[in-house]
């Protein structure tokens, strides 16, 4: 293969596959059909056309046939007169328009052959055209199904790739989320435990909190002492009894 043929290939490959590419099945099968309709056209205009030809015929014979008729009344009455030579003239008319009309006749039997012949290939196309039709709107449907398919398959593929990267992302974050409570649950249990001082002074041991205790409960007593000893000397009575009985 010269160098030539290999470009001539090469650009012909990517010509096809760019033309494959570009046509869309749908406008390709309605530009067929539209093609289809078309030629049906054509051919309804031919049968128009030779069953007009066809009526131009019968119309001649027709006016042919009424001069024969005329000819022969004339030809009837000349003889009535004693004019055979008028009725002779007559009668060769005559004679010469049945040469014309069975020249007519002839093509008239040929247009009818010829309208019988395209009114069957008419026929024959729309049943053609129709099933085309048929089979191209089932085609487009079963394309057009077949591309939202695929649409819906490739939205479900690019979901799925973020819902995977999602995925990995809530992961990582309950794994950090996990190792912080894990590392503030076993700060606790040192700090507890005494193992870690805890520097903001929040954590206490046993004797300082028995110590605490009792200073609070000394500062109730004072407390109470202060406030009976602010009573009218009636109530402190009363309080004493009260106090007395409850004892």
């Amino acid at each position: 293969m010269s160098i030539f043929q290999r470009i001539a290939t090469i650009f012909g490959a990517k010509a096809n596959k760019a033309l494959d590419k570009a046509e869309n099945p749908n406008e390709t099968l309605d530009y067929s059909y539209q093609k289809q309709l078309e030629l049906l056209q054509k051919v309804r205009r031919g049968v128009a056309d030779v069953a007009t030809s066809r009526k131009r015929l019968e119309l001649q014979i027709n006016q042919l046939e009424q001069q024969q008729t005329k000819l022969s009344g004339q030809a009837q009455k000349a003889m009535e007169i004693g004019r055979e030579d008028l009725a002779r003239e007559a009668l060769t008319r005559k004679s010469g328009l049945s040469q014309q009309i069975t020249d007519l006749q002839t093509q008239h039997e040929g247009l009818q052959g010829e309208e019988q012949k395209l009114t069957l290939a008419s026929q024959r196309l729309q049943a053609k055209v129709d099933a085309f039709r048929t089979r191209k709107e089932t085609i487009k449907a079963t394309y057009n199904a077949a591309e939202a398919q695929s649409k819906i398959g490739e939205a479900f593929s690019g979901i799925s790739e973020e819902l995977g990267d999602v995925g990995l992302a809530v992961q990582r974050a309950e794994d950090k989320t996990a190792a912080l409570q894990a590392r503030a649950g076993a700060v606790d249990e040192l700090i507890a435990s005494g193992a870690l001082e805890d520097v903001t002074g929040s954590s206490k041991d046993d004797i300082s909190a028995q110590l605490d205790a009792l200073s609070s409960e000394n500062d109730v007593e004072m407390e109470l002492a202060r406030m009976r000893d602010s009573l009218p000397a009636g109530e402190k009575k009363d309080q004493k009894s009260l106090e007395g009985e409850g004892q």
